[in-house]
């Protein structure tokens, strides 16, 4: 390692002033990717804002508008949660299946959230589900907050605070997980809304995206045989030594129809 001023803030202001004052501060929340970064130089903050005394972040509770889950909430507690098992069970499995368990009792929502790794499973939650993110100074949808690989709208002063998940009438998520890292070589969420379905897939492109033409499929006969003709376009999809853009492709349709055969099953 190399030196670095370390802060442990009691509040989002008190966060939020170290941020707007360092030279290059970075928030720490899980730390599963910041921390060996830093080991492997990849980043050399001059400051690290640990955000773990922060109590206004480490709740989960429900509301007429859905669950809302504090940013520092770890996998563990997001997967244990009676709240969300009881509201949103594809939620609080995905969770469960993140990573190991050493991961999941030190990895945050935020910090995944905000990290927004191509291959990580939250980000077919935001998008998936419909959720809206707040932080200490805006509320984003889901849909706009993901912009690139590891890249999101989030500028260098800007915290999460928590994410609202509305309630779907039923959920799904599947994914095909690399075996070593249990990253979703690909991954899809399923949510049916009555008059709204949403898919959205992890894993195989740059960022998460959503399947539009599945989702017009479902919202007409919500049924794995409705996708039975349609195909993914390879075009954006990622090349590397896990699989290929085709067959990545071909995942996405299989874990989708599998997630509709969960959500059929739950009604």
């Amino acid at each position: 390692m190399y030196n670095f001023a370390y802060h442990k803030p009691k509040n989002i202001t008190e966060a939020v002033n170290i941020l707007q004052n360092a030279d290059d501060a970075k928030v720490l929340a899980g730390g599963q990717t910041l921390i060996a970064t830093m080991k492997l130089r990849l980043a050399s903050p001059t400051d690290i804002v640990d955000l773990s005394d922060i109590e206004e972040l480490a709740t989960i509770s429900k509301t007429d508008k859905g669950i809302i889950i504090g940013a520092m909430k770890t996998h563990t507690q997001v997967s244990k949660s009676e709240i969300i098992q009881n509201n949103i069970p594809s939620l609080s499995y995905m969770a469960s299946q993140i990573g190991d368990q050493m991961v999941r009792n030190q990895g945050t929502i935020g910090g995944s959230v905000a990290n927004n790794d191509p291959a990580a499973d939250y980000p077919a939650a935001i998008v998936g589900l419909g959720a809206k993110i707040f932080t200490n100074s805006r509320e984003i949808r889901g849909d706009d907050f993901f912009t690139g690989m590891y890249e999101t709208c989030l500028n260098s002063e800007e915290i999460i605070v928590s994410i609202s998940f509305p309630i779907p009438i039923r959920s799904a998520y599947v994914k095909f997980k690399n075996p070593a890292s249990r990253y979703a070589i690909v991954g899809v969420m399923v949510a049916d809304y009555g008059s709204d379905v949403r898919v959205a897939v992890t894993g195989a492109g740059n960022s998460v995206f959503r399947l539009e033409k599945f989702e017009q499929a479902l919202s007409n006969d919500f049924s794995k045989d409705s996708l039975s003709k349609l195909t993914v376009p390879t075009a954006d999809l990622i090349e590397d030594m896990h699989a290929g853009a085709a067959y990545r492709a071909h995942l996405v349709k299989v874990m989708a129809q599998r997630a509709v055969s969960d959500c059929c099953s739950q009604i």
